[in-house]
């Protein structure tokens, strides 16, 4: 069996957007040492465009009044930043992550955090410019995957769904190291995770995370050639917090509004397909 790995030299976005700040100015401190005009109680949440900035947004504009508090919403374009921002006390909570990732974090950073339980799910899929089904990948074809370890077991179970390896038996998360059979011969690229979209031109197919394929235009339920099942998934997206902050009253009820029924009606409207997939 050959087996092949290519790192590809990419470096990691590391501009933080920031945009959709609801109310105030960007001087505005974390919650509990602000108050938006009237009152309500400024919560500073980081959040990836899409769909979390989006679902964040909708509680902004329809429940957050009514419940005291007022979201400013900053948009991250990667991974790393939205949890540094975290533990420096930029922000007062942020929603980007799901569990795996989330303890990968924890153990290797040192994070002293906390979270809420999951909201969305968005489903994995496997992308490709060059065919239409997986069957159709060439022996010997190249694969994009993520270099991020909290994602990457969720991709090589991706892969084994649909055919194209199998795994050993391991103790803990598998990776590339791990791939038992590979029939096809494939030679998997690593790359950061919100370049793989950029990098699809370059290979035969590859696996994208749910939020960087919206953004690009993709339709996971639509444009995938194999797509994660929502059921039973690990993989929700949640509200995640430093350990001091799980009781902060206002934080409690951003989460709350964001486990609510109007938030399930929003995502189930916004993405009707089931590109993205309420988890409560």
């Amino acid at each position: 069996m050959k087996r092949t790995v290519r790192t590809a030299a990419v470096l990691s976005a590391a501009a933080l957007v920031m945009a959709g700040c609801a109310g105030g100015g960007d001087d505005v401190q974390p919650s509990g040492r602000a108050t938006a005009e009237g009152g309500a109680v400024v919560v500073v949440v980081g959040a990836s465009p899409v769909p979390h900035a989006e679902i964040l947004q909708f509680v902004q504009d329809e429940l957050a009044a009514d419940a005291g508090i007022e979201l400013q919403i900053r948009e991250f374009t990667d991974y790393v930043l939205p949890n540094t921002a975290l533990a420096e006390g930029e922000l007062d909570a942020n929603y980007f992550q799901h569990l795996p990732y989330f303890e990968a974090q924890v153990e290797e950073q040192g994070f002293d955090f906390d979270h809420f339980e999951g909201v969305h799910i968005e489903p994995y899929g496997l992308y490709s410019e060059s065919v239409d089904a997986v069957e159709d990948i060439p022996a010997g074809g190249t694969i994009g995957i993520t270099n991020d370890p909290g994602n990457q077991a969720r991709a090589l179970d991706l892969l084994v769904d649909a055919g194209l390896i199998t795994l050993a038996e391991t103790d803990g998360d598998p990776t590339l190291l791990d791939i038992e059979e590979n029939s096809k011969d494939l030679e998997f690229v690593e790359t950061a995770p919100e370049q793989l979209v950029v990098s699809l031109q370059d290979v035969d197919a590859a696996i994208i995370n749910g939020n960087f394929a919206l953004e690009a235009g993709l339709n996971p339920a639509e444009d995938a050639i194999v797509l994660e099942s929502g059921d039973d998934n690990p993989y929700a997206n949640f509200l995640a917090v430093r350990s001091e902050d799980k009781e902060n009253e206002a934080i409690v009820t951003l989460d709350e509004l964001l486990h609510s029924d109007e938030v399930k009606a929003f995502i189930e409207e916004r993405w009707p397909a089931g590109e993205v997939l309420p988890a409560f």
